[in-house]
């Protein structure tokens, strides 16, 4: 006399969840940085003009197909260009509404796709690249990281959630939290230095703007390492650069250093990012 086990079948997802898994991370961070867009548009009036998102986005698109078309002898999907452009109008911000700046940070943003290469892939991060060189340029002009949004809980909570399941999705959540982390602890050592309240510099990280740079900026597939633990060092040591970067003695002494303040961040990044690419790459 036998018996058969009853097959325990795992639950079977529905529609929507099945849709979402199968979806490439690029689509996902499409979402995130759309859904960024919408939010801060519809709540904060986050775009100083209606023609700022179509310049932005227009000129990253019209200079990705002009480069590729030139480089390759074919036209590249626009996917990257779009989340670069939309990532431009949303992180700068422009003295009396002048309008250049988007066009000449987005092309410059896509241009370094294709100049500032080594072995075929490029070491900055596009968005990350462009307004750096936008804020060396012109710091009387252009300005990025804006408070304009505040640090309004239901935004947060919003941008958070899309941002948490995008980064889970595309494997690249240790990243951001890594940059998190150690963006506390910097704050508290800076804290500790300085004298400052301890939640006077954690505060930055708590506004709508900085979420970009933590979900999206800093996890760029293209422009990342290639091993988790190396990601993780490159996060903490961005968060290590972007302290010292806020302590202006420290900066002071190189040419530009009193411009760096106007975006520790994007400037950390600027710095460790295609230095830690450019070894990667070199060993191969």
């Amino acid at each position: 006399m036998s018996s058969t086990a009853p097959v325990l079948q795992a639950p079977q997802q529905g529609p929507l969840l099945n849709w979402f898994a199968g979806l490439n991370p690029k689509w996902l961070v499409t979402m995130l940085i759309t859904t960024i867009v919408v939010v801060g548009t519809l709540r904060f009036e986050i775009l100083q003009s209606m023609w700022i998102l179509p310049i932005a986005v227009g000129t990253s698109i019209g200079t990705e197909l002009l480069l590729s078309r030139f480089a390759k002898g074919t036209f590249s999907p626009i996917q990257s260009a779009y989340i670069s452009g939309t990532s431009m109008s949303i992180l700068t911000q422009t003295q009396q509404g002048v309008l250049w700046p988007f066009a000449l940070g987005a092309a410059i943003s896509i241009t370094s796709k294709y100049a500032l290469t080594y072995r075929g892939r490029h070491l900055w991060n596009p968005t990350n690249f462009g307004i750096s060189v936008l804020v060396l340029l012109a710091p009387g002009s252009v300005s990025v990281l804006s408070q304009q949004w505040g640090n309004a809980i239901p935004t947060l909570v919003v941008i958070w959630v899309v941002g948490l399941l995008v980064a889970t999705r595309a494997k690249i959540l240790h990243v951001s939290l890594a940059y998190v982390l150690a963006f506390f602890a910097f704050a508290a050592l800076r804290a500790g230095i300085t004298g400052e309240s301890y939640l006077l510099e954690m505060a930055p990280i708590t506004g709508p703007m900085y979420q970009l740079f933590v979900f999206f900026m800093i996890t760029d597939p293209a422009t990342t390492v290639r091993s988790k633990r190396g990601r993780i060092l490159v996060a903490v040591l961005i968060a290590a650069v972007e302290c010292a970067i806020r302590m202006p003695e420290v900066f002071s002494w190189i040419p530009l250093g009193e411009h760096l303040l106007k975006a520790p961040p994007i400037f950390a990044l600027a710095i460790v990012g295609p230095i830690a690419k450019f070894i990667d790459l070199r060993r191969g």
